[in-house]
């Protein structure tokens, strides 16, 4: 787990790896002022990048960056390694149980720099 430099605000724009650090197809995780967020590179989706809490509300634990990655009814989802709940990488829904879902992060890349903001993402219910 990389642990990132801690930036000066939540929503401060913070580098956490190079392109280059990232699997392809895989998951990673960061910890930024004690939050473990885990980060997927896809590199042949649009966008690459996904960025989303790592705690697994159901499993209690923080894995989902060590879930496996793959595609619901056109979905990208990551699947938890406790109890195979899959949860969407865009929105962070539990696809099983509509009423669980974890925080989603904006993540981008900026020449080589994969850079995360750890204000969540608002999504439409």
């Amino acid at each position: 787990m990389n642990s990132a430099p801690r930036p000066r605000s939540s929503s401060d724009p913070i580098a956490i790896f190079s392109l280059s650090e990232l699997q392809e197809d895989s998951g990673a995780c960061v910890l930024i002022n004690d939050v473990q967020i885990a980060v997927f590179y896809l590199p042949k989706e649009t966008p690459p990048l996904y960025a989303l809490h790592n705690w697994d509300p159901l499993g209690k634990a923080n894995v989902l960056y060590r879930g496996i990655v793959g595609d619901i009814n056109g979905e990208l989802v990551v699947a938890s390694p406790l109890y195979k709940q899959h949860y969407s990488l865009g929105t962070g829904r539990c696809l099983e149980d509509e009423a669980t879902r974890v925080p989603t992060y904006e993540i981008s890349l900026e020449g080589d720099s994969v850079i995360v903001t750890l204000n969540p993402r608002r999504h439409a219910a």
